[in-house]
């Protein structure tokens, strides 16, 4: 539990201190972000606000991490570094992008495809070596079945290792894609990625947590119903370093935001939150501890095919965020009201999780 503490409380400490050095540099560079033309016209003032502050986030959370190892005088787990791995990964792809942008003075960074090379290559070589590395107990980090409050009886390895292993790896990557997208999507009003990002991964600490009280590998008489996760701690320990990490970040990300986490941070922040899924064997739990994000790029879907198939918008912007815009909210209250709903979604995640186990 202290390792955890010390994860939390020193990514916050670099997040908190680093950010305004770091917004310093950005300025003295003229690193400013680009705001998209066809956005709310109430955006345009935000343009030339310094961007990338996902950099302070990885770097946080990575200090943070590092400070609990050398607290608890252990060495990290492979669980760890893959969470870790799929965050810098993901975060050096949204640094790339946001560079373009600035480099080339347009609100475009890198092209689609090039994007989903980047991420491609991380994700794939993220899902392949999240099916090695065995530990004594013969656990490995990720599994074939597809999982929702732990793996479900749905192997994708029902024909063989190989089929197995092919299926997960793109079933991870659609995992990836779809939460680095939905991230980046839901970082459109100063604070609201940040503080929907904080409710989420502090989520992820009490799953980790609760895993690790109740582990399969652990408990001298494991019962049932009793966690297979391979590294409940180590993860544990991650999500707090990412959720301390933003606590800091939106202290300065708030409106009026000083900095934007751009995405660097968003991306960032989005593979952070599959990895973790992925290894805590809660794919689909994500779902609710994640909803605030799950709704906005939902709104996003539905917008596009309702375009589509009858030449007619169901909101007056996607995405949600920019409905509630033009509809005459202040973005202050839009963030602090999606905050509410964020945390109601993982209350609800949260409830189930532990309900299954009661009820078991």
């Amino acid at each position: 539990m202290i390792a955890i503490l010390v994860s939390a409380s020193v990514a916050l400490l670099v997040a908190l201190l680093g950010t305004p050095v770091f917004i310093r540099f950005l300025v003295h560079k003229n690193y400013g972000q680009f705001v998209r033309e066809d956005g709310p016209t109430g955006h345009f003032t935000k343009r030339g606000t310094p961007t990338m502050g996902g950099v302070v986030i990885i770097a946080a959370t990575l200090i943070g991490f590092a400070a609990s190892m050398l607290v608890s005088g252990r060495l990290p787990s492979v669980s760890a570094l893959l969470a870790l791995y799929l965050m810098a990964g993901l975060g050096l792809v949204g640094f790339l992008d946001d560079f373009t942008k600035i480099r080339k003075q347009r609100s475009l960074g890198l092209t689609a495809r090039a994007k989903l090379i980047g991420q491609g290559i991380v994700g794939i070589s993220f899902a392949v070596l999240a099916l090695q590395f065995p530990n004594e107990n013969s656990r490995t980090p990720a599994s074939t079945k597809i999982s929702f409050l732990r793996d479900t009886e749905f192997d994708l390895a029902f024909a063989g290792a190989t089929v197995g292993l092919i299926l997960f790896v793109i079933w991870a990557n659609l995992l990836v894609s779809a939460w680095s997208n939905a991230v980046n999507l839901t970082d459109g009003l100063d604070g609201l990625a940040t503080g929907v990002s904080i409710i989420t991964f502090g989520a992820y600490v009490l799953v980790g947590i609760w895993q690790l009280n109740q582990s399969c590998q652990f408990l001298a008489t494991a019962g049932p119903r009793c966690y297979e996760v391979r590294d409940p701690q180590d993860l544990a320990i991650v999500a707090a370093a990412v959720t301390g990490a933003c606590v800091g970040f939106l202290w300065w990300n708030a409106n009026p935001a000083k900095i934007f986490m751009g995405d660097t941070g968003s991306l960032a922040l989005g593979g952070a939150l599959a990895g973790l899924s992925i290894l805590s064997r809660t794919e689909l739990l994500a779902v609710l501890l994640g909803g605030m994000f799950v709704l906005i790029v939902s709104s996003v879907v539905i917008q596009v095919s309702s375009f589509k198939l009858t030449g007619r918008r169901v909101f007056k912007m996607a995405p949600l965020q920019h409905h509630f815009e033009l509809s005459g909210w202040g973005e202050v209250t839009i963030v602090i009201r999606f905050w509410l709903i964020a945390g109601l979604l993982a209350g609800l995640g949260m409830g189930i999780f532990y309900a299954e186990w009661v009820a078991s």
